[in-house]
């Protein structure tokens, strides 16, 4: 289910927001995805909402930095603290996705299919740009999968209220668990060619996941072709999801307009996928997962300096467990404003 609404109403704030245009602006963000948001589909990855806010660049001692030495002490990431040309920002997230069969019409549970399951979780990510071309992102996720996550409530009650049909067999899906995340990525911003103020560039990735939610390890690459790339490094996506982040930087664009096509691909190698394997420490639904999982994404990036930005995408997710009978499209659409 799509929260039109919502999204229809943050945007029209994003607009009212236009005037924020320094760099150390506040800066929130709300993300949709939904596989019916371009295609008629309610199935497997079905729902994700994330609401998102950036903090302004980090004074260069300020207290704040204090998460970035302490981890910067004990590993080799986040060098060179407090550099002009390595900027730093804090963002802080929350957000809910629901997972179901493809067949939502039958109470009982369908073995071959993967499980019905809710994940509510928020988290904070570090992140850290070094000379305008290699982002660190340091990111930890909390929360809960499971009935307390209200998937069951947040999909039907949904339904319910635009008249669509309400999923049947929500009484099967994962117990309830606590669960964590740990991510750490690079991506790197790599300039192509620019002529008369358009430029191409490339922006790939690696990372990797641990958790008793996911694990897994990822690379790919991102090519985007527009204005004002520096801004950002892709999209920000709900994990796993080829690599994007919260970041922005809006000190060094030339002129307020922006904007880029893109199209990407990641692949994950995964270890660990609690909406395929089941719940760890108890008897669940639970499917054969996929080692190998690819994702490829297109769409186009739309922004005002750091006032407003919005970012519409589709995503083709190849298959994640044995017996599932299509890939997945999964429809991205985001807005993010600063006040």
């Amino acid at each position: 289910m799509l929260t039109r609404s919502i999204f229809v109403a943050v945007a029209a704030l994003s607009v009212a927001a236009g005037a924020a245009q320094a760099d150390d602006a506040h800066r929130f963000g709300l993300l949709e995805e939904n596989d019916s948001l371009y295609t008629s589909y309610d199935r497997h990855y079905t729902q994700g909402l994330r609401l998102s806010y950036l903090s302004p660049d980090l004074a260069a001692r300020g207290s704040l930095n204090a998460p970035f030495d302490l981890v910067g002490g004990l590993l080799p990431i986040f060098s060179d603290a407090g550099s002009a040309a390595r900027p730093r920002r804090i963002a802080v997230f929350l957000g809910q996705s629901i997972f179901t069969p493809q067949n939502t019409a039958v109470a009982a549970a369908d073995s071959r299919d993967r499980p019905y399951a809710g994940w509510a979780y928020l988290g904070a990510s570090l992140l850290q740009e070094s000379n305008r071309g290699m982002l660190e992102n340091l990111e930890f996720g909390i929360g809960l999968v499971g009935p307390g996550a209200l998937g069951k409530m947040a999909q039907n009650d949904f339904h319910q209220f635009i008249g669509a049909d309400t999923a049947k067999g929500w009484s099967g899906q994962l117990h309830n668990e606590p669960g964590v995340m740990l991510t750490y990525e690079r991506l790197w911003r790599l300039p192509l060619v620019e002529v008369a103020g358009l430029g191409v560039d490339i922006v790939p990735q690696l990372g990797a996941t641990i958790g008793n939610v996911f694990t897994y390890g990822a690379g790919g690459a991102l090519i985007r072709f527009g204005r004002n790339l520096q801004a950002d490094y892709g999209p920000a996506r709900i994990r796993p999801a080829l690599s994007g982040s919260d970041y922005f930087d809006s000190a060094h664009l030339d002129g307020d307009l922006g904007f880029y096509a893109f199209a990407g691909v990641q692949g994950r190698v995964v270890g660990h996928n609690i909406f395929l394997d089941g719940n760890t420490f108890r008897d669940s639904p639970n499917v054969e997962r996929k080692i190998f999982v690819g994702d490829l994404q297109a769409g186009v990036s739309v922004f005002w300096s750091n006032a407003v930005q919005m970012i519409f995408s589709a995503v083709h997710r190849t298959s994640e467990f044995d017996g599932q009978r299509s890939p997945d499209v999964i429809g991205t659409a985001s807005v993010a404003f600063s006040l």
